[in-house]
């Protein structure tokens, strides 16, 4: 891959990107995953963005959105780390890999980086299968799943129990005793993105509550937008001292099914699933940085999650949100002068199944935070970009809206209604700082979030461009800014799914 420099004039990269890029119609924006918010997204009702950026600003902008469009930089490095690294399960020799890539990949890019030391669960898959057992009504049926991550595992025999089905963790707890001995299998009818938020407590917390109940086993269908009978993945979290179950994600297909087969009658399953769980292991966070030129004590942050599930290659999910930030890193440092504030990329670790690296980054930067004067998190896929999110104190559009119009032609300078945050961001909530969100179309993303489809060839490479061009203008802008966004009072509302916390 090239990576000379490619400078194109503000007015030609952004005549360029709209003639390629799709037309932003009047339909509203759709949802996006991380965090995932039960409301309707919409864009405000708010003036248009103003070109007030001066000659050398708008040289800058065309230094930075130029490349990110026009190298295929981001969709290059993409590749590396998902086909050459592969899935990132925090705790494994492949995010260990991915550590290692990072900091080669900013060191090549003449960033300056380091690890940060994190401590990690250790959650290994094993052996999986299932199957609906021989009836009256059916020869038996094999069953696509995939085991929850934090799943006990089954007996080496397995386990052979009869099938109840829930809709709700108030269903559960009004079968009481009922479901002692049982599969619970925990079905939903999620359909579009938005509905993410509505129904991942029953992946999240509906194990450890059958547990409790005494079933013997569990089964969620799947929180996926799409099906080629592929079953989706995620963290389950059981009490520290509370009881434990085998539980796993079964296909859309399949809980149908199930759900067709129950309305006749009693079904049984049998479930191998042969997880374990090892001792934490030692891992990282990396970060790299732009040192600023006049305030290199306030940081502008940009995040994403290097860790991603053992199955896939983790390319919307995270692998998209790390290379864009690694981009924005590289197109800002080779500029000619740094902007005012230090620019800091966080490779989070552990994301998906713990949370620690979020954690761990937030307390060992503990006095730092009150000078991070704004934080921004990709953890919502490889689409286009839609606009712009902010949870700060008053002022925030005003101070951002003149530095808007590098985004026209991305189709990202409206002002959204929304979350800002990210989970990895949100141990940073005590400390109040300021978030910013680079929306992107996530109406596709839980096609394959958490599946083995989740792939490059999912990506597109222009939408790639145009996201990674949007994140690097919006943290040259904070960086670069005379002010800074006010600090919010009070926290974002919880809109972040069980199981990313």
């Amino acid at each position: 891959m090239s990576t000379s420099t490619f400078v194109l004039p503000v007015s030609l990269a952004l005549r360029l990107l709209t003639s390629a890029a799709p037309q932003n119609t009047a339909t509203a924006p759709s949802q996006d995953p991380a965090p995932k918010s039960p409301a309707t997204s919409s864009v405000k009702a708010a003036p248009p963005a103003v070109s007030k950026l001066s000659a050398a600003q708008q040289t800058t902008a065309g230094r930075l959105v130029g490349p990110a469009l026009a190298e295929g930089h981001a969709y290059a490095r993409l590749a590396e780390l998902t086909d050459g690294v592969g899935p990132r399960l925090s705790g494994s020799e492949s995010a260990e890999a991915a550590v290692q890539w990072a900091l080669r990949s900013f060191q090549a890019d003449g960033v300056k980086a380091w690890k940060e030391p994190v401590k990690v669960p250790r959650w290994v898959r094993g052996e999986e299968h299932g199957e609906i057992l021989p009836s009256e009504r059916t020869r038996g049926l094999p069953l696509a799943l995939l085991a929850l991550g934090g799943s006990a595992p089954t007996p080496p025999e397995g386990i052979t129990a009869e099938v109840v089905e829930v809709n709700s963790l108030e269903e559960l707890a009004a079968l009481g005793d009922k479901v002692k001995g049982r599969v619970v299998f925990f079905n939903h009818t999620m359909a579009e993105a938005a509905d993410y938020g509505r129904f991942a407590g029953l992946r999240g917390r509906g194990p450890a509550a059958a547990a409790k109940q005494g079933a013997v086993a569990a089964l969620v269908r799947s929180l996926a937008t799409a099906s080629l009978r592929t079953p989706h993945t995620g963290a389950t979290r059981f009490d520290e001292a509370g009881p434990r179950l085998p539980a796993a994600a079964v296909s859309v297909e399949d809980a149908l099914t199930l759900h067709r087969m129950l309305q006749g009658g009693a079904v049984k399953v049998r479930l191998v699933l042969g997880c374990s769980e090892l001792p934490e292991a030692d891992s990282s966070n990396v970060v790299a940085e732009v040192r600023g030129r006049e305030k290199p004590d306030e940081v502008v942050l940009l995040g994403a999650h290097l860790d991603s599930w053992d199955v896939g290659t983790g390319a919307h999910d995270d692998g998209a949100g790390v290379v864009m930030v690694m981009e924005a890193a590289r197109l800002i440092a080779k500029l000619p002068q740094a902007p005012r504030r230090t620019v800091r990329v966080v490779l989070f670790m552990n994301e998906e199944n713990g949370l620690r690296g979020g954690r761990a980054y937030a307390e060992a930067h503990a006095k730092e935070l009150p000078r991070h004067v704004a934080a921004i998190e990709m953890d919502a896929g490889g689409g286009r970009p839609l606009g712009v999110s902010l949870h700060a104190g008053p002022g925030g559009e005003a101070l951002l809206r003149p530095w808007m119009a590098p985004l026209e032609g991305l189709g990202a300078a409206e002002f959204l209604v929304g979350h800002a945050t990210g989970a990895d961001l949100s141990p940073m909530e005590p400390a109040h700082v300021p978030f910013v969100g680079v929306r992107v179309d996530s109406s596709r993303y839980f096609d394959v979030h958490h599946s083995m489809a989740d792939t490059l060839d999912k990506v597109d490479p222009q939408d790639l461009s145009r996201s990674t061009a949007a994140v690097t203008w919006m943290a040259y802008a904070l960086a670069e800014a005379p002010g800074t966004l006010a600090r919010p009072t009070a926290p974002e509302a919880d809109v972040t799914p069980p199981g990313k916390k």
